[in-house]
């Protein structure tokens, strides 16, 4: 029924996560060892030892391949199934011929509502690269405007959290709503006509949802993260991530049908490793910063679905527009490395404890079983309902 899709921006090493190399030499295998997961025969990286013991719920694909070490390149390729035109090109921005739409949009334009809420929710904000230049692949591009997913920027681990915007207005109650609903039809009836045009599409579409919205108590109490508990909120972490990624399963209860949490630069991140972009200091980062809050939040997620019986109904997916290189840097970084990482999946009916494909000795390139893009969302999509 729905989808949750943790993003992590930047690119996750595929060596200190889910395909550790602890026989490779030391540039490459990094400062962190490996440990048996649930799975027979499965080893990861030591800083995540939550999902370890929860791998018997997961699919691992170990040879994900996109041929792209550009962030916005590679992203595009990852979160539409069609490589960018060219490949390789940095701050790459959404226009022609590179306007396929995000697997959100396609959910919000063919999934049928569930509720108020979108289709499809984007949070706690868009990606993007230095200087704040949004990633192409995140809207519904030539769908139409009224496909978006549904964008919210927002940090649900700020004290007192809430959203603004689905409250109605002082002075304004249920009865005048309704009034005023019934004179944004009389409108709509005599401007039918235009309506109909492009230009009129998005902007009819999200009215509509702001009325639903407005008129939904559903709607406001699938944003109480109050309503949880202290011990929930403890587990998923008291972080943006690990709050955003609680929230994402209030909305899946509520009606969302894909909800996309990307993890993007902290505050205080810097240019020199931002998000997940480890160029120095690789060890330091995911030790410090990177690797203890995403296990806790993801184990948490998926703990969380089974407790409540949503697992089997809720396709979780973890991944990045790419992985890290297999030697380490003067800096004690890794760099940009599309040509294979890894990609895991758990509940929503995909296999449990399965490893699929496998990276050669160094992490460096695929071995057997080769996955693109494009089979990963054929499968989110497949898992929904969508296509044969």
């Amino acid at each position: 029924k729905a989808c949750i899709v943790l993003f992590l921006a930047g690119g996750p090493p595929q060596h200190e996560t889910w395909d550790p190399k602890p026989d490779a030499a030391s540039n490459i295998r990094g400062d962190f060892g490996a440990i048996k997961s649930s799975i027979p025969g499965l080893h990861v990286g030591e800083l995540m030892p939550k999902l370890a013991k929860q791998a018997k719920r997961w699919s691992v694909l170990r040879a994900v391949r996109t041929e792209d070490n550009a962030h916005s390149a590679s992203g595009y390729y990852m979160l539409t199934g069609r490589p960018h035109s060219p490949k390789g090109q940095e701050n790459a921005t959404a226009k022609d011929p590179n306007l396929w739409p995000s697997l959100g949009a396609v959910a919000n334009k063919l999934l049928p509502r569930r509720g108020a809420l979108p289709g499809a929710i984007t949070l706690p904000e868009h990606i993007w690269n230095t200087g704040m230049i949004p990633w192409p692949g995140q809207d519904a591009g030539w769908l139409g405007r009224a496909a978006d997913p549904w964008l919210i920027h927002c940090d649900p681990n700020k004290p007192n959290f809430t959203m603004s915007g689905l409250e109605l207005p002082p002075g304004v109650d249920q009865l005048r709503l309704k009034q005023r609903m019934a004179l944004h039809k009389q409108l709509n009836d005599h401007v039918d006509g235009y309506a109909r045009l492009s230009d009129f599409e998005g902007h009819d579409a999200w009215t509509n949802t702001a009325i639903d919205l407005l008129a939904s108590n559903n709607t406001r109490k699938a944003f109480n993260l109050d309503e949880e508990s202290k011990e929930t909120r403890d587990r998923y972490g008291r972080h943006r991530f690990g709050q955003s990624v609680l929230l994402a399963r209030r909305l899946v209860e509520a009606g969302v049908s894909l909800v996309q949490v990307n993890w993007t630069r902290d505050p205080d991140g810097t240019n020199d490793s931002p998000m997940w972009d480890t160029h120095q200091k690789n060890s330091y980062w995911l030790k410090e910063r990177l690797m203890p809050p995403m296990d806790a939040a993801a184990s948490a997620l998926i703990d969380d679905l089974a407790e409540r019986g949503l697992l089997d109904e809720t396709l979780v997916v973890w991944m990045g527009e790419f992985g890290r290189t297999p030697k380490i840097n003067a800096n004690g970084g890794r760099d940009h490395w599309g040509n294979v990482f890894s990609v895991a999946m758990a509940g929503g009916g995909v296999r449990q404890g399965a490893v699929h494909g496998a990276s050669d000795m160094n992490g460096a390139e695929p071995k057997d079983g080769v996955v693109k893009p494009e089979n990963v969302l054929a499968t989110i999509f497949h898992c929904l309902g969508l296509g044969a």
